[in-house]
């Protein structure tokens, strides 16, 4: 009718491609791991100023308790640490994901993670998975952003590789914490059926994870929330 204004439908909300977590009908978590390792950390083992980036305290709790996690690796955290990489791929109740090469971000302002140049971006996606093959002989589809900074162009080139981009929707707050007690605190608080929860096997850069582990798994065990690995979450 003239005069009457027209009414444009709104579309539908496309739902994002970056997973955040889980169906939230079962009593079912994540627990993830990332193994972060940059040019500057290895610099920094290279002249003996840190001793490791590698906790596997916390492997052996993981292993002690039965629990089943999801480790995403960076490129230069495997060819720093192969022994270890081996290590994890052994227990298959461990998956196995990737992080990037160099953990440099996807896009400017990334925390201090400097810059990945677009030309750079597919070969920091599909190395890591090249170097995972040959020292596991498992492969991934599961990627995360360093940082959880992404564009649509980077996330184009991950897809494109035929990559899953997970994140998380609890962050442990671990990163360079020194109280075990807050990193307990904020993911009981948080965790919920469904939750892909975020913690870091980088040893000084996270020191007081193994030290918070322990106390989780029994407050998961409490809430009758079981940890399983992505899939088992992802595809029930």
């Amino acid at each position: 009718m003239t005069g009457q204004r027209q009414v444009v439908p709104v579309p539908a909300t496309v739902p994002s491609p970056i997973i955040t977590n889980g169906p939230r009908a079962q009593r079912k978590v994540a627990l993830t791991f990332d193994a972060d390792l940059t040019a500057a950390m290895r610099d920094r083992l290279v002249a003996r100023t840190v001793s490791s980036y590698a906790d596997m305290r916390i492997v052996d709790e993981l292993v002690a308790t039965s629990t089943p996690a999801t480790f995403f690796f960076t490129g230069l955290w495997m060819e720093t640490y192969p022994e270890q990489t081996r290590r994890i791929g052994d227990h298959r109740m461990f998956e196995l994901a990737t992080h990037s090469q160099t953990h440099r971000g996807f896009r400017e302002k990334c925390f201090r993670l400097g810059l990945v140049p677009p030309d750079e971006m597919h070969a920091e996606v599909v190395q890591p998975i090249t170097t995972l093959q040959g020292l596991t002989g498992r492969a991934t589809n599961y990627f995360r952003f360093p940082g959880g900074c992404w564009t649509d162009d980077a996330l184009r080139i991950v897809l494109n590789a035929g990559m899953t981009v997970v994140h998380w929707d609890v962050e442990s707050g671990d990163a360079f914490c020194e109280s075990a007690d807050v990193i307990v605190d904020k993911v009981v608080a948080n965790v919920r059926p469904g939750s892909i929860v975020l913690f870091h096997l980088g040893g000084p850069n996270a020191p007081r994870t193994a030290d918070a582990l322990p106390r989780i798994l029994a407050a998961l065990a409490e809430r009758d929330l079981t940890p399983v690995t992505l899939t088992d979450l992802l595809h029930p």
